[in-house]
C-alpha cells in the first residue's frame, strides 16, 4: 500500500509540473489572432495551456499600471502593450517587466524595423517584442470614388487629396466626405502627419519637447488646410465606423490595422474597398508614417519566464503565424522577413482583389522612427485641445500655436523645449 501511495503521489507531482498555464492579456481582435498561434506553440511545448483574455484596451492599461504599482501582483504571464504607452511602464516601473535580453531577445533585433524598437527599449534593455505595426495608408471606397470621377492614382500629395475631396463634395452635395477627423476627441491626424514629416511631441531620446519643430508645423498647417477645405467629416471612433457603414465616408486615413476594423464592421462592403499610399506633404516627399501598433512584454512576476518568452517568439517571430494573423485578422506584422513572402502578392477579396498587404508592408522601411516617452498621455491631452482650437479658429501662425503647446507640455512634463 505504501508503495502504491508513493507512486501515485509521484505521478501527481509530475502531472502538475507538466500542466503549466500561461495567461495572456489582450484586447479586441488580438484575442483570436494570438489564439490562432497556440496550437503551433503546444506542438513545441505539449501540456502547456495558454489562456488569452480580452480585458479591453483601457482596462489592460489601467490594470497593468495597478499591477506594476503592486509589485507585479495579479499580472499575467504575457502582457500586450501599445507602443505609444510602453514607455510609461518602463519609466514608472523599471523592474515590472523582464529585460528580454536575458532570454535571448538580442538575436531578434534585426528581425524588426528600427522604428518599432524605439519605444520598446530602455537604454540597452529590451522590454518587449514588436507585434503589429500601423503603417498608414488611405483605405478608400472604389465605388464612391468612381461615381465622383476620382482616380486614386492621381492623388500623390495632400493638395491632390483636397482637390479630390472638393470633387467628391460637388458630386454628392457635400454628403460624402473624403475622410473623418476625430476633432476634439483625438489628435491622430496630427500625429500621422507629423510622423510623416519626421516630427513628434518629443525628440528621439525623449528628453526635449519638439512639437514646435518645422515638421510638426507642416503637419498642423496641412491638417488645417484639409479641415478648411471641408473635405472631412468630424467624428470619434464610433461615428467614424457609422459613417463608413452608411457610405458617407469615402476614405479612412489610419494605420494599416484599420483594414481589419473595416472588414469586421462593414462586411457587406466586401470588394468595394481599395488602398493607396499616404499622400505626401509635398511632391516627391515621404508617403509613409505610422499610427499605433503593439508589442508583447513579460511581467517579471511570471513564474514561467522561459515558457512565456517561447510563446512570444512563436507568435511574433514565426512567419507562418504572422502571415496567418495578417491574412485572417488584418493585423500588419512587423516581421521584416515577410516582405519576401509570395503570399503578399495575392489579391485580397475584400479589397477588390488588390494585393494591399504588399503595398502596406512595403512602406515599413520608410516610416520615420520617433520615440514616445513616459509623458505621452500628458502631451496627447494638450495636443487634442490645441488641434481642436486651431481647427476652429481663423488660421493664424501654426508655429506660434505649437510654441504655446510646447510650453504647456513642458510645464506638464518638466522637459525642456528644444531650440
Amino acid at each position: 500500500m505504501h508503495r502504491i501511495v508513493v507512486t501515485t503521489l509521484a505521478a501527481l507531482v509530475l502531472a502538475l509540473a507538466s500542466a503549466q498555464t500561461l495567461t495572456v492579456w489582450v484586447w479586441d481582435i488580438n484575442k483570436p489572432a494570438l489564439e490562432s498561434t497556440i496550437a503551433s506553440f503546444q506542438e513545441l511545448h505539449p501540456g502547456v495551456e495558454v489562456i488569452v483574455e480580452d480585458i479591453g484596451n483601457q482596462n489592460a492599461y489601467d490594470r497593468g499600471l495597478a499591477g506594476c504599482a503592486a509589485g507585479g501582483f495579479g499580472l499575467p504571464d504575457v502582457y500586450l502593450v501599445e507602443n505609444n504607452e510602453a514607455e510609461v511602464f518602463w519609466a514608472q516601473f523599471p523592474d515590472c517587466f523582464l529585460d528580454l535580453r536575458d532570454l535571448g531577445a538580442e538575436a531578434l533585433r534585426p528581425s524588426f524595423p528600427d522604428f518599432k524598437w524605439a519605444e520598446l527599449t530602455d537604454g540597452e534593455r529590451i522590454m518587449a517584442i514588436p507585434y503589429d505595426s500601423g503603417p498608414t495608408a488611405i483605405f478608400y471606397r472604389r465605388d464612391l470614388y468612381a461615381q465622383a470621377g476620382i482616380d486614386p492614382a492621381d492623388i500623390e500629395t495632400w493638395d491632390d487629396f483636397i482637390a479630390a475631396g472638393q470633387t467628391m463634395n460637388a458630386a454628392t452635395d457635400g454628403a460624402v466626405k473624403m475622410g473623418t477627423v476625430a476633432k476634439g476627441a483625438d489628435d491622430e491626424w496630427f500625429r500621422m502627419l507629423a510622423n510623416q514629416a519626421g516630427c513628434f511631441y518629443f525628440d528621439q531620446d525623449a528628453t526635449q519637447v519638439t512639437v514646435a519643430q518645422p515638421g510638426c508645423v507642416d503637419a498642423l498647417e496641412t491638417l488645417k488646410a484639409l479641415y478648411d477645405a471641408d473635405v472631412l467629416h468630424v467624428g470619434g471612433w464610433v461615428e467614424q465606423i457609422q459613417l463608413i457603414q452608411n457610405s458617407l465616408a469615402a476614405s479612412a486615413f489610419f494605420g494599416s490595422w484599420y483594414g481589419g476594423v473595416i472588414q469586421a464592421e462593414a462586411p457587406d462592403q466586401s470588394g468595394d474597398w481599395g488602398l493607396y499610399l499616404t499622400p505626401a506633404l509635398e511632391s516627391g516627399g515621404v508617403r509613409a508614417s505610422n499610427l499605433g501598433g503593439s508589442a508583447l512584454a513579460i511581467p517579471a512576476s511570471t513564474p514561467h519566464p522561459e515558457l512565456a518568452y517561447a510563446f512570444v517568439v512563436n507568435a511574433l517571430a514565426d512567419e507562418a503565424n504572422q502571415l496567418h494573423i495578417l491574412q485572417n485578422y488584418g493585423l500588419t506584422p512587423s516581421l521584416l522577413s515577410l516582405l519576401d513572402s509570395p503570399a503578399l502578392d495575392e489579391g485580397v477579396e475584400f479589397f477588390g482583389g488588390q494585393a494591399v498587404w504588399a503595398d502596406v508592408l512595403g512602406t515599413l522601411g520608410d516610416v520615420p522612427a520617433v520615440a514616445g516617452s513616459a509623458f505621452f498621455q500628458e502631451a496627447r491631452e494638450v495636443m487634442i485641445g490645441v488641434v481642436n482650437s486651431y481647427l476652429d479658429g481663423p488660421g493664424g501662425n501654426a508655429e506660434e500655436v505649437l510654441q504655446r503647446a510646447a510650453r504647456q507640455i513642458s510645464q506638464a512634463t518638466g522637459l525642456p523645449i528644444a531650440d
